[in-house]
């Protein structure tokens, strides 16, 4: 996208343009999503996710514009703040993950014998769990039953990926779809007076 472009976005972000604010969006977000890939570790990988950063300095910015009147003079100074805004919050990230990963020790080194039992769930998780699991199968079409039950077994998506002939960015889209569907799905929890 042209710098023309978004700066004219930019302009539509700036008076409240929701379809705007997803259009910038969509338009920073594989140069923000590469910006934190540079410098995630190898050990964090598996703790750290570039769209998670990356959408939540979104959610960041997109409040900043609506309720702190935030304003850039162009569409570079918007990419020089979220570039900025990108590194911090990777660097919050990485410093909350760092401890853990520095405790973990792999289970293959480990006697099985000096292993906890698993928990087991109560018998309302397992009904709740059940529950979703339902809600799940039914907000997703058949086709895409396969993917759920190799997530619930515990696969990783490239796993999966290899298992259904799908490519990996295509297993991750959809289960964000179903993920963002259940979000849409979920009813608000009742208020002190009942009101919901």
């Amino acid at each position: 996208m042209s710098s023309k472009s978004l700066d004219l976005l930019l302009e539509k972000l700036c008076s409240g343009d929701a379809a705007a604010a997803e259009q910038v969006f969509l338009a920073y977000e594989p140069y923000l999503r590469k910006v934190v890939r540079r410098q995630l570790p190898p050990r964090l990988r598996a703790k750290l996710d570039s769209v998670d950063v990356v959408q939540s300095i979104w959610a960041d910015v997109l409040q900043g514009f609506r309720s702190a009147g935030w304003r850039f003079a162009d569409a570079a100074h918007l990419r020089a703040f979220l570039v900025k805004a990108t590194q911090h919050r990777f660097i919050d990230r990485i410093r909350q993950h760092e401890k853990a990963v520095k405790l973990e020790k792999s289970l293959a080194c480990t006697d099985p014998e000096q292993l906890p039992p698993a928990k087991q769930p109560r018998p309302s998780e397992a009904v709740q769990a059940d529950d979703l699991w339902q809600r799940m199968l039914t907000l997703c079409p058949p086709a895409h039953h396969q993917i759920l039950e190799l997530k619930r077994q515990g696969l990783t998506l490239v796993e999966i990926a290899q298992r259904t002939g799908l490519h990996e960015g295509s297993v991750r889209r959809i289960l964000r779809q179903l993920a963002r569907q259940m979000a849409l799905k979920q009813t608000p929890l009742p208020g002190p007076n009942g009101a919901g």
